[in-house]
């Protein structure tokens, strides 16, 4: 029995990425032989175990062979006598099909070392095709090295995606790539791997994101709220809503990314909106019980409209939320007679607060 470390941490290693996590591939080995040695089996599709002091994963080898439509019609084979070759060949990349045996020297049957040096993103094997989330696995690694796609991989993606792959993808699983992948340093460029590949439309229907956004967001280090609010910001409404819906995106990028598709006009007409209409775009957007939720959402407009109107808009609205939140609400309430009459009385006291405070 022999374990190696494989994959990402190899990669990283060899990248000068600090290591956090490893990953083991075990050669000559059952699951009884691993439980024996003190192991806990964790692995549901196939033979995964936890090691008893450090609690890192070690598969056994195996191999797969493709049974069924999407990422999970497969056969998994694991076996002693599978090698750690054949485990590797059915990795998707092959900067992720690399291994250091337990002496600490390299094993690189694909030539995964010489595309990390050159920046290329390639396919191990034809198997590739098999598994419609290695589209986007590549995408996401392109965003987050920013390494070319070799030519043949993106024939490759090309084909799977002409033969309707992506239909079978799982909801969830397409939100978690592209969660991830709009997270790295170039999410431009999983946008852009997307769209040669013919994923784009098929993936995200109906949004048109804009690139050079993104990449302002990237460079800005925006927060994955603001980011999937800009992939989203120039669609319509009912768009930004069924994306939301059919990806289940959760709550708060969903929130932000609906709000602004709905409201991006208004931003715009906020640098000469009168105090009345600065209050009711602050109540639409819950901008008085949800600060930091608005805050985002003009981090939003900025990096889509970059230019000196954008920020001067945004920089009225946030002298208008400071205004209308330091009225005293409870000493209103106090002096009115009835609901109604707090609510007016609160109305007006805010408009004033956001004309004395903008000079209007």
């Amino acid at each position: 029995m022999k374990a190696y470390v494989v994959g990402g941490a190899v990669r990283d290693e060899l990248l000068g990425i600090a290591v956090a996590d490893r990953d083991w591939v075990v050669v000559g080995a059952t699951p009884e032989g691993m439980t024996a040695a003190g192991f806990k089996a964790v692995g549901r599709d196939f033979p995964v175990f936890l090691h008893p002091a450090t609690h890192e994963e070690y598969a056994l080898a195996r191999t797969e062979r493709k049974s069924g439509r999407g990422y999970k019609g497969f056969t998994v084979y694991a076996a002693p006598e599978v090698t750690l070759e054949q485990d590797l060949a059915r990795r998707d990349l092959t900067i992720n099909a690399m291994a250091r045996d337990p002496g600490g020297a390299l094993i690189d049957p694909f030539g995964g070392a010489r595309d990390l040096r050159e920046g290329v993103l390639r396919h191990v094997s034809e198997a590739f095709a098999e598994d419609p989330v290695r589209i986007l696995r590549v995408a996401r690694f392109a965003a987050r090295f920013g390494f070319r796609i070799a030519a043949e991989t993106l024939a490759l993606m090309r084909r799977m995606v002409e033969a309707g792959e992506v239909e079978h993808l799982v909801p969830e699983r397409v939100w978690q790539e592209l969660a991830r992948g709009l997270g790295e340093a170039h999410p431009e460029q999983m946008l852009a791997a997307l769209e040669r590949c013919g994923a784009l439309e098929r993936l995200l229907p109906g949004i048109r994101p804009d690139v050079e956004t993104l990449a302002r967001a990237a460079a800005g280090g925006a927060p994955l709220t603001v980011r999937f609010a800009l992939l989203t910001w120039n669609a319509e409404a009912a768009a930004v809503a069924a994306l939301c819906e059919r990806l289940r995106v959760p709550n708060a990028e969903r929130e932000l990314a609906r709000l602004g598709s709905r409201l991006r006009t208004a931003w715009r007409e906020a640098g000469a909106a009168p105090p009345k209409r600065l209050l009711a775009l602050l109540k639409a957007t819950d901008a008085l019980r949800r600060p930091e939720r608005f805050r985002e959402l003009l981090a939003a407009a900025r990096f889509a409209e970059p230019g000196p109107a954008m920020a001067s808009a945004c920089a009225r609205l946030e002298r208008s939320l400071a205004a209308a939140a330091a009225v005293d609400a409870a000493a209103i309430a106090g002096a009115a007679a009835t609901r109604a009459d707090i609510a007016a009385r609160l109305e007006a006291a805010r408009v004033q607060a956001i004309a004395t405070a903008l000079g209007d």
